[in-house]
């Protein structure tokens, strides 16, 4: 009798260090879902008063179908902070990659970028997850400004194995500024991206600082690690003109730039085009007349582009365009 309690017993113990172990290696380790909105300060541009009481502004009735969380996932073993944004509505969904622009906590996402930003994104279909690089909001580490902690980004396909209803045999990647430079990186590392975006992108940080001093004595030169003894190796990693053979030939790339652009210039996304070209990498250039940074000028007509892109390749399968030199 006593030998059988202590074969129980050992396989309790069994049991009960295997759940450990997966609870261990799950990415995810914490999440919190958003539904409080009225305590954010967000909530005001985001609703007004009808017959007395708040509403929905019409732009943005879709908050109604989408869940936003803020998650904690692991990435080298740092807690990195996050979001998490997608339909209510049960269901299987194409998954994007939204990699912020900025540094610290400049551009960082908000509760009120997640609802905005990746909520536009969520309400068309989508599965959107989005990381605040590590050392930024609470999470753990420095960030690199393009250095290790695009490894922030490239375990997010893992991370979203983990979400409810997200599809991660169709996952795309979106990024603006400097998230566009991650986003560059990213796909000469990883072959689970199926489609990407970016927009008012970095690809050559020599054109970078010498169009912006401030731009390396104040995050490239802080953020980077060893930048002094390393500089000229540093900015060639983080500078995708540089590189442009490396891109993937099976992952179509929308790139969008405004003209008037002063943080980045247009000519980075030109020069970074025509280098893809000689590669025949898949690509659409949409340079927006007179339009800054953040091209908010032609604001709805981007958030179309990106969405019909990923559209035709996450969801309706388009086959690749034919690169090869044709026609009559």
């Amino acid at each position: 009798m006593n030998l059988v309690k202590k074969f129980c017993s050992g396989l309790v113990f069994i049991a009960l260090a295997i759940s450990t172990h997966a609870q261990e290696s799950k990415l995810i380790v914490a999440q919190k879902s958003i539904t409080d909105w009225q305590s954010y300060p967000v909530y005001p541009y985001l609703t007004e008063e009808r017959e007395g009481e708040k509403v929905w502004k019409d732009a943005y009735h879709y908050m109604d179908s989408i869940e936003v969380s803020g998650i904690t996932y692991m990435s080298d073993g740092l807690k990195v902070k996050g979001f998490v944004v997608k339909p209510k509505a049960e269901g299987t969904y194409p998954c994007i990659i939204f990699n912020r622009g900025g540094n610290r906590d400049f551009s960082s996402l908000t509760v009120g970028a997640a609802a905005v930003l990746l909520g536009r994104l969520a309400r068309n279909g989508y599965v959107v997850i989005a990381s605040q690089y590590r050392g930024n909001a609470g999470g753990d580490g420095v960030e690199e400004f393009g250095g290790a902690d695009v490894n922030d980004v490239l375990i997010l396909p893992d991370v979203l194995e983990e979400v409810a209803g997200a599809d991660t045999e169709r996952i795309g990647m979106y990024g603006w500024s400097r998230g566009g430079m991650m986003t560059y990186i990213a796909l000469t590392k990883t072959d689970r991206i199926k489609a990407a975006a970016v927009g008012g992108a970095l690809s050559d940080q020599f054109s970078s600082i010498e169009d912006r001093e401030e731009m390396e004595t104040r995050v490239l030169a802080e953020l980077i690690p060893d930048y002094e003894t390393n500089r000229d190796n540093e900015l060639r990693k983080r500078s995708a003109v540089m590189w442009a053979d490396k891109f993937p030939k099976d992952v179509p790339l929308l790139i969008m730039h405004g003209s008037s652009d002063w943080r980045v210039k247009p000519d980075q996304s030109l020069r970074l085009a025509l280098e893809l070209d000689k590669n025949r990498v898949p690509y659409r250039l949409i340079m927006f007349e007179g339009s800054d940074h953040g091209i908010n000028e032609h604001r709805d007509e981007v958030n179309e582009q990106v969405v019909d892109w990923f559209d035709r390749f996450l969801k309706n399968d388009e086959p690749l365009p034919d690169m090869e030199f044709h026609g009559k």
